[in-house]
């Protein structure tokens, strides 16, 4: 009976010591400044994320949603447009927003798992590509994949894993 309550403990305790996320960033375009405090954001909404014949609804407005937390640290005016996908969209809906940013996020990849009896980590994919309102032209790029470090006792859905690599990659920005 000790020596089962004890294994439990044991298992309970290594299981919370790696619970969390692990994240990596691909930069595609590193900015040659930082991006301006307190200038206009304005945030493409993504289609939202597929894995193999599933897809997950409202995966895009997650996705747009932590992009927004992310920027709202640095500009008072954050605006996730929820009709527009991509840059030429946001062109053309916000026009006279210049002295602006353009943010549009791209789901990649986008694994939300039953961890109880798959004990597989969710996984998640997205790029961020920031552009100057003024010009279209392209100020930052790169793919953030983050997963589940235990997904046996993690209660993290892939939304969540998006939040610390995303927020970690926006402030490096400014």
């Amino acid at each position: 009976m000790r020596f089962t309550a004890l294994l439990i403990a044991i298992l309970i305790t290594a299981g919370c010591a790696s619970e969390g996320t692990t994240f990596t960033r691909s930069v595609l375009n590193d900015p040659k400044s930082h991006l301006t405090r307190g200038k206009p954001v304005y945030i493409a909404t993504p289609k939202n994320g597929w894995y193999e014949n599933t897809e997950y609804p409202g995966s895009g407005r997650m996705t747009a949603a932590n992009v927004r937390a992310a920027f709202a640290r640095f500009s008072d005016h954050v605006v996730v447009s929820e009709q527009c996908q991509d840059l030429s969209c946001l062109k053309r809906t916000h026009t006279g927003s210049s002295n602006s940013y353009y943010v549009v996020p791209e789901i990649l990849r986008w694994e939300g798992r039953n961890k109880n009896w798959s004990q597989q980590p969710d996984v998640i994919e997205i790029k961020i590509s920031v552009f100057e309102a003024d010009s279209s032209k392209s100020r930052a790029s790169a793919i953030l994949s983050g997963k589940n470090r235990n997904p046996l006792f993690s209660t993290d859905h892939p939304q969540e894993t998006l939040q610390d690599p995303v927020s970690r990659y926006v402030s490096s920005l400014y």
